[in-house]
């Protein structure tokens, strides 16, 4: 890691539907004389995101299925709110009180990632509908307004099996691996890695969320610069099957003995 490793927070002020993200942040940087640099990884949370795509859900005109009035009672949720999970999800794996467990674009995530966080009164906010897409469009307009080549990350925040409290992952990506690839390099005692990969995109974003925060801090975008990774034309994070996952395999197993 570079000795210049930094993590900015760009306060924006309130996003609304409409707005467009890279002259949000300019107008940002401007107002406190800085600027976007070549290389800076640049960090969008997802609500934010999905608000200036026009994604907010006004609850006042979703009606509930039968499905959704049946978990929402199992799991004590509201009906409207279950609707939109159900519409959001790609599958329902199950839950506990106040959360559904959901399987959305080949993860595992609470709610489908459906939040009322950051969200105007009576309203939710899903997640962008294709994130890859929009961390890449995002990436080509700072190319063609500014002539500065960045990286691009969408950040969502997580928990973790077994963990208090939440920490950062990248749902989107551009400009930039996700992954970075360590088999084969040594260790301190020479054997060979076999397995290892980090998480960079993922990584990273939680770097962001320490300077974003998750209340009304109302800094949703972060620049991480320093890092002297190199910028690349490169899209989308790297995931792996569900059967491939061992939390989710393990899961899966669990399930199948049972049926037999």
């Amino acid at each position: 890691m570079n000795a210049e490793f930094q993590v900015r927070g760009v306060s924006t002020g309130i996003i609304s539907p409409g707005d467009d993200i890279v002259s949000v942040l300019t107008q940002a940087l401007s107002r406190t004389n800085d600027e976007i640099l070549e290389g800076d990884i640049i960090v969008i949370a997802e609500s934010a995101l999905a608000t200036a795509e026009g994604r907010l859900i006004n609850l006042g005109e979703v009606a509930p299925s039968r499905e959704a009035i049946t978990l929402a009672d199992k799991f004590g949720l509201d009906p409207r709110e279950v609707e939109v999970i159900i519409q959001e999800s790609d599958s329902i794996v199950g839950g506990i009180t106040g959360f559904l467990l959901c399987m959305k674009n080949g993860t595992l995530l609470p709610n489908a990632g459906v939040d009322a966080s950051n969200a105007p009164p009576g309203y939710l906010v899903p997640l962008p509908r294709d994130p890859d897409a929009s961390a890449d469009r995002i990436r080509k307009e700072i190319l063609a307004r500014c002539g500065i080549n960045t990286g691009v990350i969408v950040a969502d925040s997580r928990t973790h099996a077994m963990r208090v409290g939440c920490s950062g992952v990248a749902i989107g990506c551009a400009g930039m691996p996700s992954v970075i690839d360590d088999r084969g390099r040594s260790d301190l005692f020479g054997r060979k890695l076999l397995v290892t990969k980090r998480a960079l995109a993922d990584n990273i974003a939680t770097a962001a969320e320490l300077v974003m925060g998750e209340a009304d801090e109302c800094i949703p975008i972060a620049i991480i610069r320093g890092l002297g990774l190199p910028m690349t034309d490169e899209v989308g994070i790297d995931a792996i099957a569900a059967e491939e996952c061992l939390f989710m395999g393990t899961l899966l197993n669990i399930s199948k003995k049972r049926k037999e």
